[in-house]
């Protein structure tokens, strides 16, 4: 059940002419009263040929009337609105099953609470079957306004308690970080120009494009003017920017004039500050030899960079930002993306932006390497090749479990659900990149010999998935992997064990194409080589003590080796 508190209006009259007209497409029938502050006496001109809208009007606005010639300052808008929806696959509801909802609502909002004789005068309308209107005047008997902050968490909760006690659908508590619905008056300027989306949903996707292609506010702004969107920057005295409102072409009022939305408007995470905390963090330093190592291409980059967000998932701050930064990294992911799979990932994209944001506030700079790699991906000219692409895939797709399974543990159920809906975007996405990969390998399998060889390095480096990935339709493909990765000097025994504790293989639906995809990435690399990683690491050390100890370090280096290496060349 759906309860929608409107923004407050001026005119009770003309609410009640659309309340008891035909509707705008003859949708309204049998109009009539279900509910109200005093049922007695209450003209209802859906039942009472005599009663008028202009007679309703003026009972429902008399402590309106009163108060406005009392002190003098009249109050203007004091139409409270609020319809109330069930589901489609809801039973039908008597008139007395939504007066007891109507008067819950009312309650709940603050409108009339119980045994309050001098709360605010308020009916309830039914024109169809499944909805009601509540229309309220928000001064009370005793010409005091009634207290409405926070009516909407209120009335949201009433909701939830309703659906229980009268076995209707249940749906998600709200956690106040959805974007606003659109409007009637959006939708059908829409549904006029014949525009597929509203004003702000079209905006919105806008923005989470440009996200990945900016640096800096300034710059998005920038990138959103270059795209044909018209910006409304705020400035400061001292130029700085303040705020911004953007506006869709075409859409006019009307005098013609552009109209503009405020970024928070658009979408609540769509705000300049929240927009410049994502955008403008700082760096981390970088030891050289980390650059180094660095993959060639920002697809590789980013599957690495995926490789992190399970270990960073440490503190609810940084879990946020980084599920934050992996909403930007599917979108520059579906910009890129290969024609076959660009609509599948766009779906996904604007799915999982729900799953961006929550009540915890992110910690944005954890979520840097992230962030780093969804540029490197937008800024970059040329398209992936398919095992690269197939391996962000599913990267993602382990991304995006993870994000639900997060959320699920801090009872964001809406956030849970856009990223279990986003998932199954992924997975589609990531099966169709997968068979060109699959059926070249599998056309070049090792020998039964080798195969037979391997299937013993499975058995021994993942023996309680073991027989599912023998099983695979895909395990040729993944031999084949093994077999090219043992020629490269890497041990497929071990590939295996690092690949299973990377991703945890319960979950997967095709444990052998996850293998395959998380191998190829890792065996692209050269093989370690016990005394480079030793000299590595000797670097590494000898790098963190001169700078914790400057002066220590510079009386015992030479030649950029430590004093106790060079004692031990000595001798």
């Amino acid at each position: 059940m759906i309860a929608a508190i409107k923004p407050a209006g001026t005119n009770t009259r003309g609410l009640l002419a659309y309340l008891y007209g035909p509707g705008r497409h003859d949708e309204h029938l049998d109009p009539h009263i279900v509910a109200g502050f005093a049922m007695l006496g209450m003209p209802d001109p859906g039942r009472n040929p005599d009663a008028t809208l202009t007679q309703l009007a003026h009972h429902l606005d008399e402590p309106v009337h009163l108060r406005n010639s009392e002190f003098g300052k009249k109050i203007t808008e004091h139409v409270w609105h609020c319809p109330v929806r069930a589901a489609p696959e809801d039973r039908h509801l008597s008139d007395t099953e939504w007066a007891d909802i109507a008067q819950r609502i009312v309650e709940a909002a603050g409108i009339a609470q119980p045994g309050d004789d001098l709360g605010c005068r308020w009916i309830a309308v039914r024109h169809a079957d499944d909805h009601i209107h509540i229309l309220a005047t928000t001064v009370r008997e005793d010409g005091r306004r009634p207290k409405l902050h926070g009516s909407g968490i209120r009335v949201g909760d009433a909701c939830r308690q309703i659906e229980t006690d009268y076995g209707l659908r249940r749906l998600k508590k709200g956690d106040r970080t959805n974007g606003n619905r659109p409007t009637q008056a959006e939708m059908h300027k829409a549904q006029r120009l014949g525009w597929e989306q509203t004003s702000r949903d079209w905006l919105q996707d806008r923005i989470r494009t440009a996200i990945p292609h900016a640096s800096n506010t300034e710059e998005l702004l920038a990138y959103l003017e270059a795209d044909g969107i018209a910006i409304k920057p705020r400035r400061g005295p001292s130029g700085d920017l303040l705020g911004y409102a953007a506006g869709r072409p075409g859409d006019l009022n009307k005098e013609g004039e552009q109209i503009f939305h405020s970024g928070g408007r658009i979408a609540p995470d769509l705000t300049l500050p929240k927009l410049k905390a994502r955008l403008e963090t700082t760096a981390p330093e970088e030891h050289p030899t980390a650059r180094r190592q660095r993959p060639t291409t920002p697809w590789h980059q980013a599957v690495d960079a995926l490789d992190t967000l399970q270990q960073g998932m440490t503190g609810d701050s940084r879990a946020q930002a980084r599920i934050t930064a992996l909403g930007e990294l599917i979108e520059a992911t579906a910009q890129k993306a290969p024609d076959h799979s660009r609509a599948e990932l766009r779906t996904a994209a604007r799915t999982f932006a729900r799953a961006q944001r929550s009540q915890i506030r992110a910690e944005n700079q954890a979520a840097h390497t992230l962030r780093r790699a969804a540029r490197d991906i937008a800024h970059t000219a040329t398209g992936p090749d398919s095992s690269a692409f197939a391996a962000l895939l599913a990267a993602l797709v382990w991304a995006t479990i993870i994000a639900a399974r997060w959320h699920e543990a801090q009872n964001h159920a809406h956030q849970a659900e856009a990223a279990r809906q986003t998932l199954h975007n992924l997975q589609t996405a990531a099966d169709h990149a997968l068979v060109p990969v699959i059926d070249n390998l599998a056309a070049r399998r090792p020998s039964d010999q080798a195969s037979r060889t391997l299937a013993h390095d499975v058995r021994a480096a993942i023996p309680d998935h073991a027989d599912r990935i023998l099983t695979d339709p895909a395990w040729p493909a993944l031999a084949t992997v093994l077999a090219n990765a043992e020629a490269g000097g890497h041990k497929p025994h071990q590939l295996l064990k690092e690949a299973a504790a990377q991703r945890e293989l319960t979950s997967a639906r095709q444990p052998a194409r996850v293998l395959i995809t998380r191998i190829q990435h890792t065996s692209r690399n050269p093989a370690p080589n016990p005394r480079a990683e030793a000299a590595r690491s000797r670097s590494a050390a000898f790098a963190h003590v001169a700078a914790q100890h400057p002066k220590t370090s510079q009386a015992t280096a030479g030649a950029g080796v430590p004093g106790a290496y060079q004692s031990h060349r000595r001798r």
